[in-house]
């Protein structure tokens, strides 16, 4: 069952208080998984058990999203606080440098947490930053009207089309290659949590002007692509691995945006491989 927890963060008012929730599962080195934005920490549901028979894995939802508080007031939602958060999360439940594996944002958020070397390895899926200027505009025009669908459907609607593998499709077609394979519960849960991330705004605004340029180095790094990623284009990896040479570019072949519910065991094992498996 997911847990919540409380802890201090420094912010420029002063010392406040910051409330995470997330699932924690097996046992073995820490690995600590990132969502994406508008998701949570079920976005790695596929895979969490696979994971957790090698390793101790730890699925948080970032602030604003899925069951986790909003930041502090004041609190930007910048790569350097969020990064803060999570280093004051992993402290408050007692881990120490873990290996990082995330989705989208959350691949953005590994790599910043890898180049500070907070972390022991780094696997980023899909990241965010590689983008052109018009990638990027395409991408925030997509999730924007993404979460205008997700706020302007009623319940009941949302509810009918998770039901069925045609609704399912346009719930989620962005982000899956496969969505018809999404459980209904699957699709309506996330839905709801794009629906009412309130951290969505702040993050997406954060993000405007963020470009990942900087070498990550002393700390094994994958970057691992969905052949079939309709929203963060898979040329974007090839920039990726100019930014970062050591990096291992791997091609996730029929998966999409989010490749956890696409091929689960293939993106289980990229992550295992990744770090150290």
């Amino acid at each position: 069952m997911p847990e919540r927890i409380a802890f201090t963060i420094e912010t420029p008012a002063g010392p406040r208080t910051a409330t995470l929730t997330y699932e924690r599962r097996g046992a073995g080195e820490p690995l600590l998984l990132l969502h994406g934005i508008g998701h949570h920490w079920q976005a790695w549901e596929p895979v969490l058990d696979i994971l957790a028979a090698e390793r101790d894995v730890i699925a948080v939802d970032l602030p604003g999203f899925g069951d986790s508080d909003e930041l502090p007031e004041g609190c930007p939602y910048d790569l350097s606080t969020v990064g803060s958060v999570l280093g004051a999360f992993c402290e408050a439940v007692g881990v120490e440098r873990p290996h990082v594996a995330g989705n989208s944002l959350g691949g953005l958020l590994a790599l910043a947490l890898g180049r500070e070397k907070l972390v022991r390895s780094v696997t980023a899926l899909s990241p965010a930053g590689f983008w052109s200027e018009g990638e990027r505009r395409y991408a925030f025009v997509t999730l924007r009207a993404m979460r205008g669908a997700a706020r302007s459907l009623p319940v009941p609607v949302i509810d009918r089309l998770s039901r069925t593998s045609a609704g399912r499709t346009v719930l989620t077609s962005t982000i899956y290659a496969r969505p018809g394979r999404r459980s209904p519960a699957a699709a309506y849960a996330e839905t709801l949590a794009l629906r009412g991330a309130t951290g969505f705004r702040q993050t997406l605004a954060a993000g405007g002007s963020v470009r990942f340029r900087d070498d990550v180095a002393d700390v094994p790094v994958t970057v691992a692509w969905g052949a079939r990623d309709r929203l963060l284009l898979p040329r974007q990896g090839v920039r990726a691995k100019h930014t970062i040479p050591g990096a291992r570019l791997v091609r996730l072949p029929g998966c999409g945006h989010v490749p956890m519910h696409d091929d689960p065991a293939l993106v289980a094992r990229v992550i295992l491989d990744g770090s150290g498996a």
